[in-house]
């Protein structure tokens, strides 16, 4: 079976990496999974937004993050210890999801993987995935 990326994926697209793009658009290709992009660039105030998931206020104030964004009875989302320092600022970074999303079946995660590990290898582009990450996995996030 053969995938196209949506209109809404290849908008989220706008602004990151031209040979992050590439690998993108060659893996929904390659994949035995359908996929979507959730997220390319990141706005500040997102970055402010998932920063505070998971923290108190006091805790993103000392970061350097307003007050407003604490949201201490959700469950974390980044580790970052620059809350602004995400490669999603810089168009460095996408989170890619199954479709339909499915947050809980890793197989589907390990086979967009292996479809954008081999997208980048035909276009000698370095891309790291969250996934392989010693720690705090990160299975959507995709960076170069």
């Amino acid at each position: 079976m053969s995938y196209n990326l949506s209109q809404s994926s290849l908008g989220k697209l706008t602004g990151v990496d031209a040979n992050l793009q590439k690998v993108i658009k060659r893996a929904i290709e390659l994949t035995e999974q359908d996929f979507m992009v959730l997220q390319g660039m990141r706005t500040r105030e997102e970055c402010s937004i998932n920063y505070g998931k998971g923290r108190t206020a006091q805790e993103c104030t000392a970061k350097g993050v307003p007050a407003q964004y604490a949201q201490p009875n959700l469950a974390k989302v980044t580790w970052l210890r620059d809350p602004y320092g995400s490669k999603h600022t810089q168009g460095k970074a996408v989170d890619i999801v199954p479709y339909p999303l499915d947050w809980n079946d890793l197989s589907k995660y390990q086979k967009i993987a292996t479809a954008m590990k081999r997208a980048a290898s035909e276009l000698n582009v370095k891309v790291t995935w969250g996934g392989d990450w010693a720690t705090s996995k990160d299975y959507p996030h995709f960076e170069v």
